[in-house]
């Protein structure tokens, strides 16, 4: 479903010079939505019914993004809206903490969700507007039918980038099982992908210290050793160097949503 086309045919609706012709068109919108919610909460009551094999079939849906759209538009989506921003901060919670950061939901509220960062960054790349970035990003994938995100906490006098469906991509090939390190190019990026512990982190496949690829190195107990000059940084604290220089590797912004990896690059 072409959603950019189908707003376009709205305005177009609603820039109509007649009146009459104008409140025509409206109500057959008005009408055909109608139509279409009644027919979606009766697949619902089907599938309810259908017990263990209804509650797959739903499942299934849910992870369409057409249909998981038009659940939403009718307020027949299963999954109350608090409970889906609930999930998506779990999601991205491993994330925030490796970089000794966290995030607390104060209230939903009216549609309105406000969120307090927690933690300190201090000198570590991944500042408060890019923890700020992949928030938004989950919590755009679980619920898009939020009205306003009101973030608390870090101030970063650095301005937010600006979330758009490019910056964010797929991580490609075989994800690196646990204790291993993969070297993965993503958008012309060349990155070191580690799993520590049964979690994925993404570094930009640079040394802190030689500026030398640091994806060969190996990896134990969360600890990355440059091939090229030995110099050890610890993968679970943003990278930093195990070392009195306190070199840091740069981070990557890494999400796991629905078996799909994305990382943030640009």
């Amino acid at each position: 479903m072409d959603t950019t086309r189908v707003q376009m045919l709205t305005d177009r609706v609603d820039q109509l010079e007649d009146p009459v012709a104008r409140e025509a068109a409206q109500d057959l919108v008005a009408a055909v939505l109608e139509m279409h919610g009644a027919g979606l909460a009766k697949i619902g009551e089907v599938l309810d019914e259908a017990g263990a094999a209804g509650e797959e079939a739903k499942r299934k849906l849910l992870e369409d993004g057409v249909v998981a759209s038009l659940l939403l538009i009718h307020d027949l989506y299963p999954v109350a809206l608090e409970e889906r921003v609930r999930e998506a901060l779990e999601e991205v919670r491993p994330y925030m903490e490796s970089h000794e950061g966290n995030v607390e939901l104060i209230d939903v509220s009216d549609g309105v969700v406000r969120l307090r960062l927690q933690g300190s960054c201090d000198g570590c790349p991944a500042s408060a507007s890019t923890l700020e970035l992949a928030i938004k990003e989950a919590l755009e994938k679980a619920a898009p039918d939020i009205v306003g995100l009101e973030v608390e906490g870090v101030v970063d006098s650095a301005p937010a980038p600006q979330l758009n469906a490019a910056f964010w991509m797929a991580l490609p090939g075989s994800r690196p099982q646990p204790g291993e390190v993969a070297a993965i190019e993503v958008g012309g990026v060349a990155m070191a992908v580690a799993n520590v512990s049964g979690s994925l982190l993404a570094f930009r496949d640079t040394c802190a210290a030689c500026g030398e690829p640091i994806a060969a190195g190996r990896l134990k107990g969360g600890v990355l050793d440059c091939p090229a000059c030995e110099r050890s940084f610890y993968l679970p604290r943003a990278g930093r160097s195990m070392d009195a220089e306190r070199l840091l590797l740069e981070p990557v912004p890494l999400l796991e949503s629905g078996g799909e990896v994305t990382v943030a690059v640009g």
